[in-house]
């Protein structure tokens, strides 16, 4: 177990927590974060694109000209690849990007992800992260004193009204709950803020 500092919003050292080594402690797998890092990210892929084959342009029913003593190639329609206007050869057609990944696999690469950004001392916790109003100016005087202004993943024990409105506007702030975490998001967070009891919820889910 590794202990860490348990901040309040204003910063300062309330208590601390041990965190559970088989989650927030393992040596991250990189291999693993690779993988899941490209399923999330062909999964967000549309596949909405598409072309017309020779089938679907219109027009091309009528023989362009005789077949034989004009000395050119035979040709049977205007909307054959070869020419302007024509029907495209193996081009893109609708499909899905996604797979899937073992369980195993995605519950490690999340461990991993989360492993990662305590041994590079990015990962805070703090005691509650609670606002009586929504205010984007107060949720970023909070921010600055934990230290985080650049890209935040902010996670939540459960969803808050007031905090999800107070930080939609900002750029690079992200919340979640414990279990909408993925491995992108933590990746990409140059901080990464826990409430302690999303730690917990999170430890539940994730042992």
């Amino acid at each position: 177990m590794a202990n860490l500092n348990v901040l309040s919003k204003e910063g300062t050292k309330v208590n601390s927590i041990e965190l559970n080594q088989d989650i927030f402690g393992i040596e991250p797998n990189q291999h693993v974060l690779f993988e899941a890092v490209n399923l999330q990210r062909a999964s967000l892929r549309q596949g909405t694109h598409a072309v017309k084959n020779r089938s679907q342009v219109r027009g091309g029913g009528r023989k362009p000209f005789r077949q034989k003593g004009t000395g050119n190639a035979r040709q049977g329609s205007t909307r054959a690849p070869q020419h302007v206007g024509g029907g495209v050869v193996f081009g893109p057609t609708p499909r899905s990007y996604s797979y899937k990944m073992p369980k195993k696999m995605r519950r490690l690469a999340l461990r991993s992800a989360l492993s990662s950004k305590v041994n590079e001392g990015v990962f805070t916790a703090v005691e509650n992260f609670t606002m009586d109003a929504p205010k984007t100016k107060d949720f970023l005087a909070i921010l600055e004193s934990l230290d985080a202004d650049r890209k935040v993943l902010l996670v939540l024990e459960e969803k808050d009204v007031n905090i999800e409105l107070s930080s939609r506007n900002l750029q690079g702030v992200t919340t979640l709950t414990p279990e909408g975490l993925n491995v992108l998001d933590i990746l990409s967070a140059d901080r990464v803020i826990f409430t302690e009891g999303a730690i917990n919820k999170a430890e539940e889910v994730l042992l």
